[in-house]
């Protein structure tokens, strides 16, 4: 008499002792009728020794007999386990052996008792079990199955990382009558009895999954697994970092746009915290790129809807939230006064350190965004201090004018540097004059 157990690894065919050990294969069989081992796992798995399943709750304290079983579903009291049935040519020599595990002493018998609980031995003479355990079957079919779930790897209590489980078992033959009371399930249970979660060992928990969702999950395990990894490197401060909501990256920029000049433009949206054009850390040239921080949240979400593609120095510029994270670490900026830069960073972009925002990102952003669009909301500005001797363009927009009454006269009292030897030759001249000055009035007197 034979079962069929699918299992996770592979499909394992058990021949069971029936005329040796009738009341323990009987219990098996009715409990496989019942569905009772479908989605139970094997919560004990030992290297080159044994494979433990048949407790529904996984703990190794589950599990009850057959005629308990039937009579816990009627509302009866059934002892739990029933007495296990020794043979003695039958023993533990064979690798696939499969027996009952024996229970401590329990409802007064003294070698205890047998439930649902059992294993299948991994290796040959285990003679240790002998005398201990009740055999009732042996593998005949699935060895290499046997040889996949003693390679698992396990925690230190024996339990699978991965879960291995049984997901259905079919009975081949049964020779034994049901007993009075036993109820067959119109359908097999779809929830393991433990409400585990965790992953049987080759299924993929995104099958399931319509497609779309599915790609959209893989792609969120592989940004973690990279942002792990960045993490390790040193790149990231820590894997989940976010990006900051209030700092906006802005590209394709006229090479001669300079931070105040963007700082002046983008300040009519709120207050600005720091406005850095990104360059080129030997040349001092710019890389066409910047990051402006803003100190609302809200203030970077205005800028962002109004700002896009608008003519700046004759140039559209793109703007976008930033995707950069370097902020954390120290800062995208050759300033000293915006922080210190980071421990790593790309060549040659000031500072390096983007985060994930390198040169070649801000290259593909610039490219991918249009640069033949019109300008859809009708902006252009006129960029103030123009000394380089660019165009200045006219502006189809009113732009509200701001006071730089306060700039002018802090300006006006700030110290000019000294020139030296120009100070010297004034100050020579204005001798000179003085002398000619007095020569001239002495001898006037001397006329007199």
């Amino acid at each position: 008499m034979s079962v069929l157990l699918e299992t996770s690894l592979g499909d394992l065919v058990i021949d069971l002792e029936v005329d040796a050990c009738p009341k323990t294969c009987q219990n098996f069989l009715k409990l496989c009728k019942v569905y009772y081992y479908n989605l139970n796992a094997f919560f004990n798995v030992s290297k080159d020794f044994l494979a433990q399943s048949g407790d529904p709750s996984a703990t190794g304290t589950g599990g009850e007999s057959i005629w308990s079983f039937i009579a816990s579903q009627e509302g009866k009291q059934e002892p739990r386990y029933f007495s296990p049935e020794f043979v003695p040519r039958l023993k533990h020599k064979a690798k696939g052996t499969v027996s009952m595990a024996v229970a401590p002493s329990v409802d007064g018998q003294v070698k205890g008792g047998c439930g649902s609980q059992f294993f299948l031995t991994l290796a040959d003479e285990i003679d240790y079990l002998d005398g201990k355990h009740a055999v009732f079957g042996h593998v005949v079919e699935g060895l290499d199955t046997l040889d996949k779930l003693n390679d698992v790897f396990v925690d230190q209590e024996g339990r699978p990382l991965k879960d291995v489980r049984i997901r259905h078992v079919e009975i081949l033959d049964d020779p034994f009558e049901d007993p009075p009371g036993l109820v067959v399930p119109e359908s097999m249970p779809m929830r393991p009895p433990d409400n585990s979660n965790r992953i049987a060992e080759d299924e993929d928990p995104l099958a399931t999954l319509p497609e779309e969702e599915a790609e959209a999950e893989r792609r969120k395990q592989a940004a973690r697994a990279s942002a792990l990894t960045l993490e390790m490197v040193g790149d990231l401060p820590f894997a989940n970092v976010r990006p900051p909501e209030n700092v906006l990256f802005v590209c394709k920029l006229n090479p001669a746009t300079r931070d105040e000049d963007l700082e002046l433009i983008f300040s009519r949206f709120g207050s600005i915290m720091s406005c850095q054009v990104i360059r080129d850390k030997k040349t001092g040239d710019s890389l066409q790129y910047a990051f402006i921080e803003f100190d609302k949240r809200e203030d970077a979400e205005q800028a962002y809807f109004k700002m896009q593609n608008v003519l700046i120095d004759e140039r559209r510029i793109w703007v976008d939230f930033s995707q950069s994270v370097s902020r954390l670490n120290g800062g995208w900026s050759n300033d000293p006064k915006m922080g210190p830069r980071p421990a790593r960073g790309g060549k040659g972009h000031g500072g390096g350190g983007f985060g994930g925002l390198t040169h070649l990102e801000a290259t593909r952003r610039y490219r991918e965004s249009s640069a033949d669009d019109g300008d859809r909301y009708g902006l252009v500005f006129d960029v103030p201090g123009d000394r380089h001797g660019r165009r200045r363009s006219q502006s189809t927009e009113r732009v509200p004018r701001q006071d730089h009454s306060r700039e002018r006269r802090r300006r006006s009292r700030s110290p000019r540097p000294r020139d030296r030897d120009g100070e010297r030759d004034r100050e020579h001249r204005r001798s000179r004059s003085r002398d000619r000055r007095s020569r001239g009035q002495n001898e006037r007197g001397r006329r007199r």
